[in-house]
């Protein structure tokens, strides 16, 4: 029966003349593998997504954009961008998005209700719908890392939607992130 001899210590239990050898660099353990386009969220969260593209400043970067809101603070929803944008991104692509932009809530910042009717169930419910106000941070997708600021984005509640989504317990429902202000943001973050 042969035998081998194996050192314990390893290769590099060896001091080196050379000095101190550089340690590899310590995985994060906060990364999030993307499976689907909404897993890019977790970038808001602080996760960095090591299969997203990389970002290089002044390129033509892909990008995504999720918002949470007043209700829910730690979920984060996707904020579609026109298609006809150079950053745009088709949900099957989400590893060439480099840039997420995360539009938090700005406690506090809550408008006066605006009081929206809806049928419901044959009866007529009185909703609140309520402004609010967001920042717009853009983080590099692959990282984590903070790569810019894309400002303030109001999310008006003007006139009553057609269609809406509120808590049946408090009777409110919020306001969406201005699109158009969101594409602005984008479109001179990423020009």
């Amino acid at each position: 029966m042969a035998s081998t001899r194996v050192d314990p210590a390893g290769p590099s239990a060896t001091p080196s003349a050379a000095g101190p050898s550089e340690s590899p660099e310590q995985p994060d353990n906060n990364a999030v593998t993307a499976r689907y386009f909404s897993d890019m969220s977790s970038v808001c969260d602080g996760s960095a997504i090591p299969n997203a593209a990389p970002y290089t400043p002044g390129s033509r970067a892909k990008a995504y954009t999720f918002a949470n809101s007043p209700d829910r603070p730690s979920y984060w929803s996707y904020k579609s961008v026109s298609s006809t944008k150079p950053y745009y991104s088709k949900s099957a692509d989400f590893a060439s998005v480099a840039v997420v932009g995360c539009l938090k809530v700005v406690e506090g910042s809550e408008g006066t209700p605006k009081k929206c009717d809806y049928k419901s169930d044959g009866k007529v419910v009185t909703d609140s719908y309520i402004s609010s106000r967001y920042e717009l941070t853009f983080y590099a997708a692959k990282t984590g890392e903070k790569i810019g600021d894309g400002g303030a984005v109001s999310a008006p509640a003007n006139r009553c939607p057609s269609f809406i989504s509120y808590n049946k317990v408090t009777m409110k429902s919020y306001a969406a992130p201005d699109s158009g202000t969101i594409e602005a943001a984008l479109d001179r973050f990423l020009s």
